[in-house]
């Protein structure tokens, strides 16, 4: 068994400063601020001025990832993003090898054209287990198809790998930071973190962003 996988894990939720909450295992060469977890990510859905930030760490192969998507995301979304408390960051974590890093490339080059999150959605939603074939360059394609990209540039992109190591250096700060299982969760103001580990259900999200 894959150390990173999670198995009908509880809640683990800490609030404690910013600076410690999120950064356990922080080094000198890795400073951890809302900016840092922000950058390097997905372009921000929701409102740039939100109070609070969600950023989660996530592989498109993942079980638990595509879990939190079906049940948890689109209530999270409606409730507190669409609405403007909150906004909402996804960094690739690709632990399960490089069809995961693929998938994540495709995305940021679907973001080429304006379509990150509409590629990121497509992808979860044509979720079909860890590591069974389903993240190729065929299946990518028609994801692309599907959300309305061109795929001449779209396919460039990826011959590039013009994201390759925009991917890999998002799995390797999250490392630096402690991260160590997908989903997770890191839920942050100003002054305040939170983290959350595992595709708990939008009862859990909802009780951390109100205490906030």
């Amino acid at each position: 068994m894959n150390r990173y996988y999670l198995f009908a894990i509880p809640a683990i939720i800490t609030i404690v400063a910013l600076s410690y909450a999120l950064s356990p295992h922080q080094t000198q060469d890795t400073k951890v601020t809302p900016q840092t977890l922000m950058q390097n990510g997905s372009p921000v859905l929701g409102s740039p001025d939100a109070a609070i930030t969600i950023v989660e760490w996530g592989d498109y192969q993942c079980t638990y990832c595509h879990a939190f998507y079906k049940n948890s995301e689109d209530s999270l979304i409606k409730e507190y993003v669409d609405t403007g408390k909150v906004n909402f960051v996804f960094r690739d974590f690709p632990l399960n090898g490089p069809d995961s890093v693929l998938a994540a490339e495709a995305s940021y080059c679907a973001n080429d054209q304006g379509k990150y999150w509409e590629y990121h959605d497509e992808l979860y939603k044509n979720w079909a287990g860890e590591k069974t074939g389903w993240v190729n360059r065929n299946s990518l394609d028609q994801f692309a198809n599907t959300v309305g990209i061109d795929t001449t540039q779209f396919d460039k992109c990826l011959d590039d790998k013009k994201y390759e190591q925009k991917v890999l250096d998002n799995q390797k700060f999250g490392e630096k930071i402690g991260i160590n299982a997908t989903p997770t969760f890191l839920i942050f103001d100003s002054k305040n973190g939170t983290k959350i580990i595992g595709a708990q259900p939008f009862s859990v999200f909802k009780q951390v962003l109100d205490s906030f």
